[in-house]
């Protein structure tokens, strides 16, 4: 690892958790460092919320901000307060050894007393090219509709769920409030979600399922017009008229770069005590939705950042660590400076 001083904290991510963490953990004189990550695809430094146009349920913006707004906004108070950016993914983490070995993409490993996880989760998409074009320039394809179903842009118009489980029973009652017509996709012919969420979604008088189909396009230039289906028995293709998609097919913890190193629920997202983030490795903390598969909003992700820099600020210090460290070598990351922003 480097022969450079040891880290008081490390935070890796970029997302709501991970930015209000390095807020408290800056104001605690820690000087944490953050690695923010870099764009792959779909997923971009900031998190979901840079997939996110029109923010109206954040306290504090009661004109609504978008979701990079946000973010930038995040990061700016964090660096102002003196955290220091390295814009890497973090490719391999070592936390079987203290002080814990952090090796991001391109510089010099750093070690570090403690570590904040807070890396998110990556929306599963269906893959089509037009579905992540829309998606990302705010055409009217969201993974969340607690985020995005109440915006203007999606009132009275119908809206198209893909999905079969409990998460995509719960986005179809929610944009009940405000669609003139829940169309719920499913490429099977029987909900895999619970009896009684399935029964809800199926008795509202708003909802229509088509079974069997799956989305093979996405139409529209600017902004979503429709869909086209594939019936998965018969191979027939048709199309219906939409105004806006949500996907809800699952998300996927961004967990992979430990490499099993951290105690995980079945579906991949890390443990934490309950009402703590402390994980099963002293002086490991997570936050966010790596470690949350229910609530997904940004602002439950900001709490548990706070959490995760409380606890580690108390760890450090019931361990009489409480300097913050000073770089000493040229191979380690060089930070971005404050007024830098993200990619």
């Amino acid at each position: 690892m480097s022969d450079a001083r040891p880290e008081s904290i490390v935070i890796i991510g970029s997302g709501p958790a991970a930015w209000t963490a390095a807020i408290y953990a800056a104001r605690a004189n820690l000087n944490p460092l953050v690695f923010e990550g870099e764009p792959v695809g779909t997923e971009l430094p900031g998190g979901q919320l840079m997939l996110t146009t029109d923010i109206e349920n954040f306290p504090g913006f009661p004109e609504a901000i978008s979701g990079p707004d946000l973010m930038d906004r995040m990061r700016a108070q964090a660096v102002h307060h003196g955290a220091r950016v390295v814009s890497e993914l973090v490719k391999q983490v070592d936390l079987s050894a203290k002080p814990f070995g952090i090796v991001p993409n391109y510089s010099a490993p750093v070690t570090a007393h403690t570590v904040i996880i807070a890396t998110g989760a990556a929306a599963r998409w269906i893959g089509l090219d037009n579905e992540l074009r829309l998606a990302t320039t705010g055409g009217g394809v969201s993974a969340c509709a607690v985020c995005d179903g109440a915006m203007p842009f999606y009132r009275n118009k119908a809206l198209a769920v893909v999905g079969g489980g409990d998460t995509a029973m719960e986005e179809a009652m929610y944009l009940t409030k405000f669609a003139s017509e829940v169309v719920v996709i499913h490429r099977r012919d029987s909900f895999r979600a619970s009896k009684v969420m399935a029964n809800r979604v199926l008795e509202h008088p708003k909802v229509r399922v088509i079974w069997n189909a799956q989305v093979s396009d996405v139409l529209g230039d600017d902004f979503i017009t429709g869909l086209q289906l594939t019936d998965t028995a018969t191979g027939a293709v048709s199309t219906i008229d939409v105004g806006g998609l949500f996907v809800a097919i699952g998300h996927t913890p961004n967990t992979k770069f430990l490499q099993g190193q951290l105690d995980t629920t079945e579906h991949g997202y890390i443990k934490v005590s309950s009402w703590r983030t402390e994980t099963n490795v002293p002086g490991v903390f997570a936050a966010g939705d790596v470690i949350d598969d229910y609530y997904r909003q940004a602002i439950t992700s900001a709490g548990t950042g706070c959490m995760a820099a409380l606890e580690a600020e108390r760890w450090l210090a019931h361990h009489g660590i409480g300097e913050s460290p000073v770089l000493e070598t040229a191979e380690a990351p060089v930070p971005v400076t404050p007024d830098a922003t993200s990619p």
